[in-house]
């Protein structure tokens, strides 16, 4: 039987009635037409799916709608503007991060989160905290290179 929950998402307040149990993920890209996060495997192993939750990078895949509602949900797109990137968002773009762009919702939310409470990762810090996270492309020293410039953006 669906409910009605109310999410904040990216700063704005939205109705949904879905099923209490349904993953956040599609609340999100089906009910809201969002096309971030990506839906990757569903099983909480890759990280395309991944969003914050009152700060903290959740995969949305695995968490309940009716989890999600009354607190604050944060996506990609929330995360930044193209006027007002957030430190994250630039570094990638100038690291030349992306190549196919599917996992790197991931990984930048993944590494947001990170950055507010480690200031000056070291490169093993780094790797620790996107465990997990996979691509395919092959850009991992670029990431770790991007995570780090925004670290110093931040500071």
């Amino acid at each position: 039987m669906t409910q009605k929950f109310t999410l904040k998402v990216d700063g704005h307040t939205h109705t949904v009635d879905v099923e209490p149990d349904m993953p956040l993920l599609y609340a999100l890209r089906d009910d809201l037409g969002m096309r971030s996060p990506h839906f990757g495997c569903g099983l909480a192993q890759c990280g395309a799916c991944t969003v914050h939750i009152d700060g903290q990078a959740v995969r949305s895949c695995v968490v309940p709608t009716s989890a999600a509602a009354g607190h604050e949900v944060v996506t990609l797109q929330g995360l930044g503007t193209p006027e007002k990137p957030h430190p994250i968002q630039q570094a990638y773009i100038d690291e030349q991060v992306p190549q196919c762009g599917y996992c790197i919702h991931g990984w930048m939310m993944t590494a947001a989160a990170f950055l507010k409470t480690n200031k000056n990762p070291t490169d093993a810090q780094i790797r620790t905290a996107m465990a997990g996270l996979k691509c395919r492309c092959g850009t991992h020293m670029a990431i770790i290179r991007a995570v780090k410039r925004a670290a110093k953006a931040m500071a």
